[in-house]
């Protein structure tokens, strides 16, 4: 049984010894803001970076970790690599491991963790997109604890709290009739398709709510992110796709909904702040007071819209749904895939809309490389090596234009 950090009154509760995955990071940033917060509960001891050494080192100066990690490079008594990462996922002095990377690097250090019966705070979608069978398969063998720190997923978490349903053990909850994810629609929820052809990087990355790293921005635009959402919440709520709905909710003040049985519904709503879902991860089960958050004035006009996704515009919502029903190594095909187009479009040699057709391109010619019910980590790492290949390639093979034409 996972260790919940609950102590009877008048003992002396030790500070909960934190791992940060991606410390440089919007979310690790974040994170740690948090943690300042609460220096009496937390003790930051372990800290990695994918590259941004600067940064890593004022996080070392300033928190003093005992281990820290550049997967890029090595500083000075650190460990260094994708192996760096694992260690620190592995250190008996980590209680709670925060997973805040993006991309494909999350996968592997989840697991590592959740075999070393460390609470995993997940924020790295890819994690459970790629390795979702994987992961519950272990996390269930080892009696393992994932705390949910997307939005969207920790909103549904806390509406299922009274519900059968507390620190999360990946299982389904009783009575539930359906889980609905909100999306804001990004920055293009209301732009011509036309228009959209000659969307700029910078324009990507204006979100008009959330302040979030450039990959989740981007995926948030495409509402990529929200059909790699759709995949998390099949894996952490074990809910079956078909019970699974997206709506567009363009104020970002309800972070998701449930339905259930009965036909009523329960909602979490709040300022649309990521350490808001991250304090809860980590302070659960206590709502703790924190100076830095705001609050909702409900003195004031307060709007709230819902209406159903445009397929047509954002076709990477559908292909991802479409991607995690298929399972096998489609899901690792999608996340890796997305990565590289991603990359491209911030680099400016593809269109925005050229994301999806690259994703979808990549979908069609993939094979699974397994059934679904035998996936393992080798054939996982065999897609994503593909897929990063295939676009890697299908790109070059465009003849120098700088934009694929849509």
């Amino acid at each position: 049984m996972g260790v919940m950090f609950m102590y009877p009154k008048g003992e002396i509760a030790q500070p909960i010894k934190v791992a940060i995955l991606g410390s440089t990071g919007s979310i690790g940033t974040q994170t740690l803001d948090v943690i300042s917060s609460h220096p009496d509960k937390f003790k930051v001891v372990a800290l990695a970076a994918g590259s941004n050494r600067k940064l890593l080192e004022e996080q070392i100066e300033r928190f003093k970790p005992q281990m820290y990690c550049l997967v890029s490079d090595k500083l000075p008594g650190g460990l260094s690599g994708p192996e760096g990462m694992l260690e620190i996922a592995a250190s008996p002095q980590v209680d709670l491991l925060v997973v805040a990377t993006t991309g494909s690097a999350g996968w592997e250090p989840t697991i590592e963790g959740i075999r070393n019966g460390k609470i995993i705070a997940l924020a790295n979608k890819e994690a459970l997109v790629m390795a979702g069978r994987i992961i519950v398969s272990e996390a269930h063998k080892h009696d393992a604890i994932v705390r949910p720190i997307d939005s969207e997923h920790s909103a549904i978490w806390q509406c299922l709290q009274g519900e059968g349903l507390g620190d999360s053990k990946l299982r389904r909850p009783e009575g539930v009739k359906r889980i609905i994810l909100t999306a804001s629609g990004g920055p293009f929820r209301d732009t011509p398709l036309e228009e959209m052809k000659q969307v700029t990087p910078s324009q990507a990355l204006a979100h008009p709510n959330w302040r979030m790293g450039n990959k989740v921005t981007i995926d948030s635009a495409t509402l990529m992110n929200k059909g790699l959402e759709v995949i998390e919440a099949h894996w952490l709520f074990d809910m079956p796709f078909e019970q699974l709905d997206v709506v567009i909710h363009p104020q970002s003040i309800v972070h998701s909904m449930v339905e259930f049985n009965d036909g009523s519904i329960k909602a979490q709503l709040g300022i649309p702040d990521m350490r808001v879902p991250i304090q809860y991860a980590l302070c659960y089960p206590e709502h703790s007071y924190n100076s830095k958050l705001g609050y909702l004035d409900f003195t004031k006009s307060l709007e709230l819209q819902f209406y159903p996704p445009d397929m047509a515009r954002f076709p990477c919502l559908h292909l991802a749904i479409e991607a995690g029903k298929k399972g096998s190594t489609y899901p690792a095909v999608l996340s890796a895939a997305d990565d590289e187009a991603v990359a491209a479009f911030l680099e400016g040699h593809i269109g925005f809309l050229d994301i999806s057709c690259i994703v979808e391109e990549a979908l069609a010619k993939h094979e699974a490389i397994c059934k679904d019910e035998d996936i393992d980590l080798e054939s996982i790492r065999q897609a994503d090596r593909w897929a990063r290949l295939f676009v890697k390639s299908f790109i070059k093979s465009m003849k120098g234009r700088s934009r694929i034409e849509v």
